[in-house]
């Protein structure tokens, strides 16, 4: 069987894999390879806690205090807000009670499987010594902010989420570098990171081509399903056939699914972090900073503190405004960081209203897949995926039940969004 994944992020990069273990002579095309998007530059968390959607009743409450601030945590640049209107509606929708605990039920199953398709795969490729299962840790700045969260916490724990919840001496027991103004916390120890998200997608990629795999630099226009496979058009006309074709683009992926006839609702949530090589300090393991909205990654190549928000499509220029502005509010936190040298960064997060990824058969053909859409999820996410898509692939039932993240949610006859 031949099979085109189009994408050499970590997901598709994923689904490569299991393609390959099942015999198949695979090919990934990217228009770059080796390039910096979204999985190169994420702040490297296993987050498997992570089981509550973005939608939930009462945040629109919230939203135009953040959009109102020019640094905050949500931006909508101007040209893009009329553009993005169908998925604030669908984004909206699915803010319910009802609906919140369907997805959340959803995303615990498929985090559920995290570790066992991950663990197998980064032991085979080399990256056994880059997972860090640590833990991560949540933090407050009051009682009442952990309190506001205590709904969101009770569900996880629901789910079958461990969250340990901290005093403000104890949470700088075990991170002293954290300054006076972490009143108490929440302790994840099912939450682990990677050394370097990059290293984990330049090691995956140069194994896969050591074992067989093709990897093609150039722009796919569209996919096309043929009487016994689908094909691709490259930009400038080549075309190239499969058995299978695995669409695993990230945040371009709907360009190409529109194509075929499956209207996804899918927007680019820009996300921003800034690297300091050599921050002064260290931390042993992520820690989410819930007040703020930012993140601290301990990575092999600096400190990461990441971030934000921004939806602007794909083509709008970034604003590293943002990153400086994420830099200052990690200095209340870390109080002795040095920010000296720091790499500021920008990427693409695929993200769909309810935060579920798009994983299965497109609409129009069985011989073409989709495998995006994962949000913040995407390094959390892209062995599972893998795994899940392998198993269609050959015509396997997957381990869980796929529904949830069909294609199928999107149109008329199956709609929720």
């Amino acid at each position: 069987m031949s099979v085109i994944v189009i994408g050499a992020g970590i997901v598709g990069l994923s689904v490569a894999y299991e393609a390959l273990q099942s015999g198949a002579a695979v090919t990934i095309i990217d228009r770059d390879p080796e390039g910096d998007k979204a999985s190169f530059g994420n702040a490297g968390g296993i987050a498997v806690t992570e089981v509550i959607p973005l939608s939930v009743p009462g945040l629109w409450k919230k939203v135009p205090f953040w959009v109102l601030d020019p640094l905050g945590p949500l931006a909508i640049r101007v040209r893009h807000a009329p553009h993005l209107l169908p998925w604030l509606w669908g984004f909206a929708k699915v803010g319910t009670p009802s609906e919140v605990r369907r997805i959340s039920g959803a995303l615990a199953s498929i985090n559920s499987h995290v570790y066992d398709d991950l663990v197998p795969l980064f032991n085979k490729v080399g990256l056994a010594n880059d997972l860090y299962r640590n833990g991560a840790l949540t933090v407050y700045e009051s009682e009442s902010g952990l309190r506001r969260d205590q709904p969101e916490w009770d569900a996880k724990r629901s789910l079958g989420i461990e969250a340990q919840e901290l005093s403000g001496s104890q949470v700088r027991g075990m991170e002293p570098a954290l300054g006076p103004i972490v009143k108490n916390g929440v302790f994840m120890p099912q939450w682990s990171h990677v050394s370097d998200p990059k290293k984990v997608v330049d090691v995956l990629r140069n194994w896969l081509a050591a074992n067989g795999v093709q990897i093609m630099r150039g722009q796919v226009d569209r996919v096309d399903p043929t009487t016994d496979g689908a094909e691709i058009t490259l930009n400038g006309g080549r075309t190239l056939s499969a058995a299978k074709i695995v669409i695993a683009a990230g945040a371009w992926s709907a360009q190409l699914a529109n194509r075929l006839g499956d209207h996804v609702l899918l927007e680019s949530e820009r996300g921003y972090n800034t690297t300091i090589p050599s921050p002064g300090i260290s931390l042993e393991r992520e820690v989410i900073f819930a007040d703020r909205k930012l993140v601290a990654t301990p990575l092999s190549i600096g400190l990461r503190i990441g971030g934000a928000a921004e939806f602007g499509g794909l083509k709008a220029a970034p604003n590293f405004k943002r990153s400086k502005a994420l830099t200052t509010l990690a200095k209340l936190y870390l109080p002795g960081i040095k920010e000296e040298g720091g790499v500021e960064w920008s990427g693409h997060r695929p993200a769909t209203p309810d935060s579920l990824p798009v994983i299965g058969l497109s609409g129009p053909s069985r011989h073409i897949l989709y495998a995006f859409g994962h949000g913040h999820l995407g390094l959390t996410l892209g062995p599972t995926t893998g795994k899940i898509v392998g198993d269609l692939l050959l015509g396997r039932q997957p381990c869980l039940d796929a529904a949830p993240f069909s294609v199928a949610r999107f149109s008329q006859k199956g709609r929720r969004l």
